[in-house]
């Protein structure tokens, strides 16, 4: 067990406290500072282990990001196949042939941990579990999620489905990108199927999220190989915390460690915000595109982590642009990166992308643009 204080955030005469175990408990843990993802404690990190129904958290990934790219919406029907039906385990009972909105399949998933409305899901978004799990791999290695092979959408026990408590905390950093998710996480207690005659009561399988101020996620989960698991995340103010630990002997002990990691966070550290989102960071000029300048504005608030007491005065950040960007570039191009510092030292590096696609510009557009500046200089 070791503690990782990374880049350089804090002062390099730092002292890392080697003999601090947050969780004695846990097979592995992590703590990480969801802004920036600095690691402020990690145990047995990359260890792979079975992570029962955490994940879950990547098949809400997957969700939330088919809703945003306007492939599903919240209020489209989901049909529940007998495979689906037939998952055991923790579920939401659902009947072959029903149907149930995204929306509602999403709360069965977040709060009462179903597998049943997982693989409902899956089949939802690419028409069978095993070409689901097909983009949870793919996705995982986009994150670079370098200990996780999953085999099934749920968590079920199975051979080869294993992650990281590093890997669970990435997936959880990039589920949280999308805020929409912890109306559902956050809820302790609602229903499913309230205006029929048998309304489903939920009741969420994570209580810090009613006893810990603050929790507002993520995701649980046990079985007896795993056992006790979560992916926590806690906000106070502008910080927000991801916590997971894996294996751990019981819920009351999972629940009193995962605590005492949020504490510890919130009482050592804090964020220095840089920009909050929609704060303007400044342009990039296109080469023969179609606009000449693109204006680039923050999508998500950049901030960096650091000790409580300690000075920033010595903190200030610069844009670097690549060169010669030239047409035609894609949204979400990258074009640069934001780059922090603490007097000399680099802290923390942001990658930056173009917000938007720039077309080539027609000969028409830069014959007349080469015009203008004769004339302009004339």
């Amino acid at each position: 067990m070791m503690i990782v204080l990374t880049s350089a955030a804090f002062a390099a005469e730092e002292k890392k406290d080697q003999s601090l175990d947050l969780t004695p408990n846990a097979r592995s843990a992590v703590l990480m500072d969801a802004d920036t993802g600095t690691i402020m404690f990690e145990k047995n990190k990359d260890e792979k282990l079975p992570p029962a129904s955490i994940t879950k958290v990547m098949t809400m990934l997957l969700v939330m990001e088919a809703i945003d790219s306007g492939k599903i919406s919240m209020n489209d029907k989901v049909r529940t196949s007998e495979y689906a039906a037939s998952m055991g385990g923790s579920q939401i009972f659902l009947q072959p042939g029903e149907e149930m909105i995204v929306h509602d399949m999403l709360k069965g998933i977040a709060m009462a941990s179903g597998n049943d409305a997982s693989v409902a899901m899956a089949e939802k978004l690419a028409g069978s579990e095993e070409h689901f799990v097909q983009m949870m791999n793919e996705r995982a290695s986009q994150l670079g999620m370098k200990n996780t092979h999953f085999m099934n959408c749920n968590g079920l026990p199975a051979d080869k489905h294993f992650t990281s408590a590093q890997d669970i905390a990435i997936m959880s950093r990039e589920l949280l990108k999308h805020p929409e998710i912890t109306q559902f996480t956050s809820a302790y207690q609602d229903y499913l199927r309230k205006d029929s005659k048998k309304p489903f009561w939920l009741v969420n399988t994570n209580k810090l999220v009613r006893f810990y101020s603050g929790a507002d996620g993520l995701k649980t989960g046990f079985t007896a190989e795993a056992k006790f698991c979560l992916s926590g995340t806690a906000k106070r103010g502008n910080m927000r915390i991801i916590a997971v630990v894996l294996g751990e002997p019981n819920t009351k002990t999972r629940n009193a460690e995962v605590t005492k990691m949020f504490d510890f966070a919130f009482a050592q550290y804090m964020n220095h915000p840089i920009f909050q989102k929609g704060d303007v960071l400044g342009s990039f000029t296109v080469s023969k595109g179609q606009v000449r300048s693109v204006p680039l504005v923050a999508d998500r608030p950049y901030s960096v982590l650091m000790k409580k007491g300690e000075s920033i005065d010595g903190i200030h950040h610069e844009l670097q642009l690549e060169t010669g960007i030239k047409a035609p570039i894609a949204a979400g191009q990258t074009i640069g990166k934001l780059v922090v510092r603490n007097g000399e030292n680099i802290i923390s590096e942001y990658p930056l992308h173009s917000p938007v696609p720039v077309a080539k510009a027609s000969w028409w557009t830069l014959f007349k643009r080469t015009i203008s500046s004769v004339f302009q200089v004339g």
